[in-house]
């Protein structure tokens, strides 16, 4: 076991991309630098992946350092499988985001670098921390390398973008602060685990679970603190789009699962009704919104926050099971749903959002009613575009008909009102990728480019290298289940003794 192999994982890409900031030489030098950087750290999480102990549901590879000792901060990280996964797919999606930037020509080059290097740190000490204060470091410090990628080199309105994104995000986060310090002045500590053996009266779990649930909510995000993301998705880079829904709405979700559901979850309870509320109106109404838009990326913005309604779906509902079943593996799988749900969205979102960049930087257009007949001059692509459509609505075979079949068969256990509502997405996830499918891919050609280049060989790998993930996670979900298993398992048993 490599020692310390989290701090590696943390700081290896931060203090590489600060170094990059100073480091402005030819360009072939700094897509090596970056790329290299990047496949390191993959290749650490891989390592991280095989060295866990699935079957052992405490955190491992543990690191406890004091810092400010006097008011109860130290250093300390750890992971579960349920942070081994998603550092897993934090280091995919930065190493094939890497790639796909060396196939781009961007101003600032090394500060753009940079900026990802320094996210994808900051991510994995999200994913990692068991220090309450380290874990909101972390968690602020991520929204200035997202703030300075989409500000700098975002759109036209990228300005706007980034202000609204860093609002938004900022002030939810103050109350996630407030939070940690009523509970560090309950039970003096910061840390994660001393959280979870706390105990606090119902109304106190009350006010902290929305406190963090508001943090979080924005972050995700959950309808209606939905508005940030759609202008974000626009005006961003295409990397930064990737970045953004792949990663970035998942360390909301990681939020719900790491404090809010565990260390409050009669507070949850109490309000379970209307979190499955808000949940079902992303799914259903947020649905309607995506088949509305005329810009690609807006669209596939509007189906993020749709499809992450599964995911909170999930994370709620599993209160209502309890309540009707008393059956702590009907809450399992609902939450391994969601955990599914996750993973999943992370990789067809990053590729779809990679076909509308690519298919943006040739065209120079998103509008949908601007184009049509791509099959005729991107073949390659458009079969590609076809496919991650088809995985965005849920196509049996696909990671993501896994995750929300999962989600739907707990719903309706819990209430089959919630279920057949949540089943709508089958069509309304169908209405809108299909017919945008449609309108792009087929019919007649309306740009007619004198030399209009396919997918070149980076591209073709990527796009190959997500879909076959994709195809694998559809195919054969028992791992990814049965490595979350004894983890989730914990976390049930552990809610069930405090509600």
């Amino acid at each position: 076991m490599i020692e310390n192999i989290l701090s590696l994982l943390i700081w290896i890409p931060i203090i590489s991309g600060l170094f990059l900031l100073f480091f402005n030489k030819k360009i072939y030098i700094l897509n090596t630098y970056n790329i290299f950087i990047n496949f390191i750290v993959f290749i650490l999480s891989i390592f991280l992946l095989l060295s866990f102990n699935e079957s052992n549901s405490a955190f491992q590879f543990v690191e406890k350092i004091e810092w400010i000792p006097s008011i109860n901060i130290f250093y300390h990280l750890g992971v579960d499988a349920i942070s081994v996964l998603l550092i897993l797919l934090n280091t995919i999606i930065f190493l094939i985001v890497s790639f796909y930037n060396s196939t781009l020509i961007v101003k600032k080059t090394n500060q753009y670098y940079a900026s990802f290097l320094i996210a994808n740190g900051l991510t994995i000490g999200v994913f990692s921390a068991l220090d309450a204060i380290l874990f909101y470091i972390f968690f602020e410090a991520l929204l200035i390398p997202m703030f300075l990628i989409i500000g700098i080199w975002g759109g036209a309105n990228r300005i706007y973008a980034s202000i609204k994104f860093f609002l938004y995000t900022f002030l939810g986060s103050i109350l996630l602060l407030v939070a940690f310090l009523y509970i560090n002045s309950s039970i003096s500590s910061f840390s994660v685990i001393s959280f979870y053996e706390a105990d606090f009266s119902l109304i106190e779990q009350e006010w902290l679970f929305i406190a963090m649930a508001i943090a979080f909510a924005i972050k995700i995000p959950m309808f209606p603190f939905h508005t940030w993301l759609p202008d974000a998705h626009v005006e961003a880079p295409t990397s930064g789009s990737v970045v953004l829904a792949a990663i970035l709405l998942k360390v909301g979700a990681y939020g719900f699962i790491r404090f809010v559901i565990p260390v409050v979850p009669m507070g949850a309870q109490s309000l379970d009704v209307f979190f499955i509320t808000l949940s079902l109106i992303a799914i259903v109404y947020v649905g309607l919104v995506a088949i509305a838009q005329n810009d690609m990326k807006k669209l596939i913005a509007y189906s993020s926050i749709s499809h992450m309604g599964f995911v909170t779906l999930g994370f709620f509902v599993i209160f209502q099971l309890f309540d009707n079943t008393q059956s702590g593996s009907d809450m399992i799988i609902s939450l391994s749903g969601s955990m599914y749900q996750i993973i999943s969205h992370g990789f067809v979102s990053a590729a779809l959002f990679m076909c509308v960049g690519s298919i943006y930087d040739r065209y120079k257009t998103k509008k949908i009613s601007d184009l049509s007949g791509l099959l005729n001059q991107m073949p390659v692509y458009s079969w590609f575009f076809v496919f991650f459509a088809l995985a965005n609505c849920g196509l049996p075979g696909t990671s993501s008909f896994v995750g929300e079949l999962l989600v739907i068969m707990s719903s309706f256990k819990a209430n089959y009102i919630y279920a057949f509502f949540a089943s709508t997405t089958l069509i309304i996830s169908a209405v809108y990728s299909l017919w945008l499918v449609k309108r792009v891919v087929y019919g007649e050609v309306k740009i007619n480019l004198e030399e209009c280049i396919d997918a070149n060989l980076i591209e073709k790998i990527l796009l190959f290298v997500l879909a076959i993930l994709v195809l694998i996670l559809g195919f054969y979900p028992d791992y990814i289940m049965n490595f979350m298993n004894a983890t989730l398992e914990n976390m049930t048993n552990n809610i069930i003794l405090k509600i």
